[in-house]
Formats: C-alpha cells, sequence, structure tokens
C-alpha cells in the first residue's frame, strides 16, 4: 500500500477488517487489473457495479433468503459496496433484507440507497414518515445515497406539490446528517428531465437513469447523460442490460461479440459500455442468481474501457434492435393537426412501446388530457401528407393506443404495492 494516498489506505484498511481476523485480498482498492474497478462519486471511492436489489432470486414465490444474503457477501468479499433498493422493490422486502444482511459488516463499509415512492399514486405522501421507516428497516442511522424515485412526466406533480413539501423535506434530513447525498431516479423524457433540473438541480446531487448501448438512441439517452453532465451531475445507471434484454441476441450477433472477446459473456459487452462513460460512477445490475453475480463481477475486476471498434460492433446490434418509427422532431405533423397532438412526443413513445411494452412508457401517457392522447387522432390524414419521412402518423397512433390498453394500469400496480406496504407495517416491518 505505499504507493496509495492515506485516504486510500485508509479505506482498504477498513473493508479489510470486515471479519475478525480475516484478510480479504480483493478488498484492495484497484491499482491493476484484477481488482475492483473504484470510481470517485462524490466524496467517496465507489464499486463501479453496484447491486441492485430490485430483482432478488425467488423460491416458491418468495424472495430466496438464503441466496440472497449468500450474493450479498460474495458481493462484499469482491469489493462490491455499493448497494441499491427501494420502498417498493419485492413488496417491501428488498429494504428488509438489505438492512439484515448488510448490518453485520461495518456501516462504513458499503453504500446503502434508496428511495422515496412519490411516483407512486397515494392519497397522502409523508415524506419524513416513510423516510423513518426506511431506516427501521435498513437498520441504519442514515442512507449514503437517497433518491426520489422516478420523477417522470407523471409524477412531478406529487415532487413539485407544496402540500407534501417533499423535497425540502427531504433537504432538511440531508442537513441533519440522515441522508448524506440527495438525488433522483428518472425514466422521464428530455424535457421533463431538464425541466426538473433547472428548477431543482442545486438540491440534486446524483441522478439515476436507464443507460445502454440500446437506448442511447432508442431512448435518447445520449442526449439526457449529456444534460446531466453539462449540469455536472454524476451518473448512476440503471437497467444496463435492459432487463435482461441484451443479454439474449440473436444468433449473428452473438456470434460477432463471441468472435470478438471469446472468454467474455454477452452481458459484459453492456456493462463495459456503460462503465466507459467517464460520468458513470456506478452500473447497477439487478442480480438474480450467483451466476450473473460472479459474471459481472468478473467483467469489472478486469474492465477495459470498450475501444472504437467495439462501439461499431455494438451500434451494429443496436440498429438490429431497433423497430424505429423514424421520427425526427421536426413537428411540421404538429401545424395541421386538428386535435392539437404532439405527435413526436406520442410517436417516441410508441418507439418504446413496440420494442419493450412497459408501464414505464405508459407512465408517459397517463398525465396527457384525453383530447391529447393517441386514441384522439381523428385519422384525417393532414399529418400523413406534410411527413417528411412519410411515416403513416394515424396508423402509428392508432398501434400505440392499442398497444396502451395492454400494459397493466400504472394506478392497478400503485395499490397493490400500497396494500402490501400496509400489511407489512402491521406485521411490525417483519
Amino acid at each position: 500500500m505505499r504507493n496509495m494516498s492515506r485516504a486510500k489506505v485508509k479505506s482498504a484498511r477498513l473493508l479489510l477488517d470486515i471479519f475478525d481476523g480475516v484478510c480479504y485480498d480483493m478488498f484492495k482498492i484497484r491499482k491493476e487489473k484484477g481488482y475492483m474497478l473504484y470510481k470517485r462519486f462524490l466524496d467517496r471511492e465507489v464499486s463501479a457495479l453496484g447491486f441492485g436489489m430490485m430483482r432478488l432470486p425467488m423460491k416458491d414465490g418468495e424472495v430466496d433468503r438464503e441466496q440472497t444474503e449468500a450474493m450479498i457477501d460474495y458481493a462484499v468479499t469482491h469489493g462490491v459496496n455499493y448497494f441499491d433498493t427501494a420502498y417498493p422493490y419485492h413488496g417491501g422486502v428488498s429494504e428488509l433484507l438489505a438492512g439484515e444482511f448488510l448490518s453485520k459488516y461495518p456501516r462504513e463499509s458499503y453504500c446503502l440507497a434508496t428511495k422515496f415512492p412519490g411516483h407512486q399514486l397515494s392519497s397522502s405522501y409523508d415524506a419524513r414518515e416513510i423516510f423513518e421507516e426506511q431506516l427501521s428497516k435498513c437498520r441504519t442511522e442514515y442512507f449514503d445515497y437517497y433518491l426520489l424515485h422516478n420523477v417522470n412526466e407523471n409524477s412531478i406533480d406529487v415532487y413539485r406539490d407544496k402540500k407534501w413539501n417533499i423535497i425540502n423535506e427531504f433537504v432538511k434530513l440531508r442537513k441533519e446528517g440522515k441522508i448524506r447525498h440527495l438525488g433522483f431516479s428518472s425514466h422521464g423524457g428530455y424535457d421533463l428531465l431538464k425541466s426538473f433540473l433547472d428548477e431543482y438541480g442545486k438540491c440534486m446531487e446524483f441522478c439515476q437513469i436507464q443507460f445502454n448501448y440500446l437506448d442511447y438512441t432508442l431512448q435518447d439517452a445520449k442526449k439526457r447523460y449529456e444534460l446531466l453532465t453539462e449540469r455536472n451531475i454524476p451518473v448512476i445507471v440503471m437497467e444496463p442490460v435492459r432487463g435482461g434484454r441484451l443479454a439474449n441476441l440473436d444468433e449473428e450477433s452473438s456470434a460477432m461479440l463471441k468472435k470478438a472477446r471469446p472468454d467474455d459473456s454477452i452481458v459484459s459487452w453492456a456493462l463495459r459500455w456503460a462503465a466507459s462513460f467517464d460520468n458513470v460512477k456506478v452500473v447497477l445490475s439487478g442480480m438474480s442468481d450467483m451466476s450473473q453475480m460472479s459474471d459481472n463481477i468478473k467483467t469489472i475486476e478486469s474492465f477495459e474501457k470498450r475501444s472504437d471498434g467495439e462501439q461499431d460492433m455494438l451500434d451494429k446490434v443496436s440498429q438490429r434492435l431497433h423497430n424505429n418509427i423514424p421520427c425526427t422532431g421536426c413537428r411540421y405533423c404538429c401545424d395541421g393537426c386538428p386535435m392539437g397532438l404532439n405527435i413526436p412526443y406520442l410517436l417516441d413513445i410508441a418507439n418504446e412501446m413496440r420494442f419493450s411494452p412497459s408501464v414505464n412508457a405508459t407512465m408517459r401517457l397517463d398525465p396527457l388530457p384525453d383530447d391529447k392522447k393517441p386514441s384522439a387522432c381523428l385519422s384525417c390524414g393532414a399529418c400523413k401528407t406534410i411527413c417528411p419521412q412519410n411515416i403513416d402518423i394515424p396508423l402509428m397512433l392508432r398501434e400505440l393506443s392499442e398497444a396502451a390498453k395492454k400494459v397493466r394500469p400504472w394506478a392497478e400496480i400503485c395499490k397493490e404495492r400500497e396494500e402490501a406496504a400496509k400489511r407489512m407495517r402491521q406485521n411490525g416491518n417483519k
């Protein structure tokens, strides 16, 4: 450790002493290939790989406690020190298990992040009450990183509402030392993200976004990353493998990547792509079994930035996955629309629904008045005749409207989550 700074020596020694008298060489701060990669995130060194506790292993319909504990232990002993959970994950069980299984380690040896569920539809939003409940569940006196959960087009009014005073309450909790760093996650569009940053950027220290080599163009994540970087806001990555979609590529794409790096998994390409960005501090992976955990750790331990040639290959993979409506956002279509629809906005959601129908996409439709939703299209064809890309816009809007009907309503999901949280509180959060 002679060539290490005092701060890094102190951090390494703390991690090395996790168990009485037991020394773990893998806890050394990475100075050469083969050890966990750490990045400077605000005031401390964090592992570039974080354990996202949203997709924990299941057994007989419940979270597999034994395997979850084993995975957390494996992560810790291999240098992972960033753990991400949230109030609704696994019906509240994720926070409980994070608290139970991490509490056996020295508190300063790991970073714990969780989130406030302001994105959920609810009759009330008591920020401090829920926060104190989370502290109790996670067996901690503070959170290293605390996030407003999914600031999007549907939830931003809740976070802004002075009646609930959510953001101001968390700023107070940060001053009290119960929150070390305050940030937010978002599945919203670029305009929403910019608007929120313009209004609350001075309060926010970091942001968590969906960022992978597919959504870099499909969801214009490139533009969002660049905005955050311009504002000097560090980025935490969620969904680097697109919920597993980038782990299962077509045969031609898989063969191309395997030929280039025969000893590396397909997933490793997605993790390396995300971790190669300078302003990405942690890449969260929602690992569901030990094989995923060990493979992801191997990737970050032997980390190599993606090359230009590898980027070209991933661009080819991404193009094969795309089934995009080629809207350029010129807005010519909007001028003649008798309903005044924001057609580029709707087509952006339609592209997401084409690739992977999800509630995150339909949530962007929910706040729109009925006469501005895709179902309000009159099919007059005015937009189609003026579109430079010759897009059959009425057809695309009909497809979007029908696809949205097949996604489970967000209100229904929120009601189910709220009932699960009530049951857990009645059971003493056990």
